[in-house]
């Protein structure tokens, strides 16, 4: 057995400098949102020929002169770019497109084009945050009832918080120095990170309990010290294989996918460390102040 809670408050300092500068980031800052949340269009656009004239600067200077509202351009595929941009009709598509016609000696094809309204942008952000909190709450519920003990509830919400602001700072501040955007890919990627954060941390709980049945003169700490040395090289197995998966789509999956593909290896990175070295500090720290009182309450 490892004694990992000697070093409590080292876990709890080295998380501590990886949330607190996104938490100021998301105060100041705040995140990027796309279209999906903000309201607007996209238009993707494909390029069979003039492969050379054709680029990111070329359509953002094209859009731009004809006076619209362009957020920003992805290429997402080959000879393939999307455009987002502020809401433009079905007309305005076939001006842009003779726009390029003129300018590139090809009419693009038309791939994709959607536009999002303001209206369904609030109502899909407000029904974000619904499901964060749903979650959390029926999260909270289920670990305290299957552990028959509020902290293990407790305990594993404040682990999946800490990945939270990790995974939102982190983006922040990517929004802020290099523009990127959160879209619903982003929401999707962050409930992922909730559950597999929660899965963990139950895995840790779960052995806790356990070595509570087999060792019930045991003290709390030691418990922990044997659940977290027990399980610390499954998590890190499992989370590996997710990691070098994670990793190569980053690389190979193009940009559309690119930032989803990034979210989930700051959460899973996050949850993988969370899991050992937050929550179950947190335990560890909840148990030491629960025997406190209890001795004060008793003198």
């Amino acid at each position: 057995m490892i004694n990992f809670m000697k070093f409590k408050w080292l876990y709890f300092l080295l998380s501590g400098l990886v949330i607190v500068p996104g938490i100021f980031s998301l105060i100041i800052f705040g995140l990027k949102p796309s279209i999906d949340f903000t309201g607007g269009s996209l238009l993707e656009l494909k390029f069979k020929g003039a492969k050379e004239e054709v680029n990111d600067l070329f359509i953002e200077e094209t859009v731009k002169t004809a006076g619209f509202g362009l957020s920003s351009v992805q290429k997402s595929g080959e000879d393939t770019y999307l455009l987002k941009m502020s809401p433009i009709s079905k007309e305005d598509v076939s001006k842009i497109k003779s726009l390029f016609s003129e300018n590139s000696s090809e009419t693009p094809e038309e791939v994709r084009f959607e536009t999002v309204g303001s209206i369904l942008g609030r109502e899909l952000l407000l029904k974000t945050i619904a499901a964060i909190f749903m979650a959390a709450g029926f999260i909270l519920l289920y670990v305290a009832w299957v552990f028959k003990d509020a902290k293990f509830g407790v305990c594993a919400i404040l682990a999946m918080l800490h990945d939270s602001l990790v995974l939102l700072g982190s983006f922040s501040l990517l929004g802020h120095f290099f523009g990127v955007e959160v879209d619903t890919l982003f929401v999707t990627a962050t409930l992922t990170i909730l559950s597999f954060s929660v899965h963990d941390t139950v895995v840790v709980y779960d052995r806790i309990r356990e070595s509570q049945k087999r060792l019930p003169e045991a003290n709390f700490v030691d418990l922990v010290n044997i659940a977290v040395t027990e399980t610390l090289s499954r998590s890190l197995n499992n989370s590996l294989t997710i990691i070098f998966m994670l990793i190569s789509l980053l690389l190979l999956g193009g940009s559309v996918i690119r930032w989803f593909a990034f979210a989930l290896l700051i959460g899973t990175i996050s949850g993988t460390y969370s899991s050992t070295f937050t929550a179950a500090p947190l335990l560890v720290l909840w148990d030491e102040i629960q025997t406190r009182v209890e001795k004060r309450q008793k003198g």
